[in-house]
């Protein structure tokens, strides 16, 4: 029997005493076992010490003045042991099978791939009850159950996937990409998936097996789009080095794709910008500029520019592993 890689479940928390215990019993009642559990406490001033320490030598936990997910995460790597690195929040869940699944896919497949990525269940995403799945979300529609990704960076150059919760990724790419960017507020996510993007195929699951429970008044998420004007200046500053990637690399395609995710972010902080001016005539301008780039995302989404996923079974992959690089 093959020896199981460890695998370092990294939680960052912040005063969810009330629901961290659910989220933890949840990634033991995984049905892979080699699992090492970190927990990061980033200065919760609720009972949350409290609470971890009622579970003894079961997990690790690290404690540090707050200073957000982003550091926190980062920290979690930085004490980890694992070859395989996973992330989840102290309020969602994991499908039992979660790990097992995308460990076993990620050693089918060898180094060159640097992570596999669930599907996700989206539980009352816009506040109407409805159920959503990232995948569906952000269009992108897998031709087989379980596959390679492969135009990771063009797909991700024109739309967001939820990516932390639903993600294995292996520890060498991770390391080599240096981490999470703590000097985003917000999207720290999209930006190390942008980075991962260009360091090979993907390993993808079309079944949802995380459990994404966000959208309360005082989540991340929540803030996020409270807070616009600093939410599409992070979009902005991880387009600029996606964008000097791709020209690095001489990739003319994405680069193409990032510009044109610029030009709509740009416009769209003007326009909240203006939206905050006293002068109604630019204000008018400035509606009048975002509808027509509501209409322009529509008509892209349906046209044969917009890129759509290209992925290749299993067996196509060990077929052709000497053609498919980063």
């Amino acid at each position: 029997m093959s020896i199981q890689p460890l695998v370092s479940v990294i939680i960052p928390t912040y005063n969810r005493a009330d629901v961290i215990c659910k989220t933890i019993d949840d990634v033991f009642s995984q049905t892979y076992k080699n699992i090492e559990l970190i927990v990061v406490d980033d200065g919760s001033t609720d009972d949350t010490q409290a609470v971890l320490h009622a579970y003894g030598s079961l997990i690790k936990v690290f404690i540090q003045a707050n200073a957000g997910p982003a550091a926190a995460r980062n920290r979690g790597i930085e004490v980890s042991q694992g070859d395989i690195i996973a992330f989840q929040d102290s309020d969602d869940f994991w499908v039992p099978t979660k790990l097992e699944r995308q460990v076993r896919l990620l050693e089918r497949v060898g180094d060159s791939v640097p992570c596999c990525l669930c599907n996700m269940h989206l539980k009352n995403l816009h506040g109407d009850g409805k159920d959503y799945y990232s995948f569906d979300v952000s269009l992108i529609r897998p031709p087989n159950d379980e596959g390679l990704w492969l135009n990771v960076a063009e797909v991700l150059a024109t739309r967001f996937v939820m990516f932390n919760q639903a993600a294995a990724i292996r520890r060498k790419p991770l390391e080599r990409i240096g981490g999470f960017n703590t000097s985003l507020k917000y999207l720290e996510d999209y930006d190390l998936s942008m980075k991962l993007a260009v360091e090979g195929p993907w390993a993808y699951i079309k079944e949802s097996l995380s459990i994404w429970a966000g959208g309360e008044p005082n989540s991340l998420t929540k803030k996020a789009a409270d807070d616009a004007i600093v939410l599409n200046d992070c979009m902005l500053r991880i387009l600029a080095r996606a964008l000097a990637s791709a020209q690095e690399r001489g990739d003319a395609k994405v680069e193409r794709h990032v510009r044109r995710s610029i030009a709509f972010c740009g416009r769209a902080l003007r326009g909240i910008l203006t939206g905050q001016s006293s002068l109604r005539s630019e204000r008018i301008v400035e509606q009048l500029r975002g509808q027509l780039d509501r209409y322009h995302k529509a008509i892209l989404r349906r046209s044969p520019w917009f890129p759509q996923m290209k992925a290749i079974t299993f067996e196509e992959f060990t077929a052709n592993s000497h053609l498919i690089g980063p």
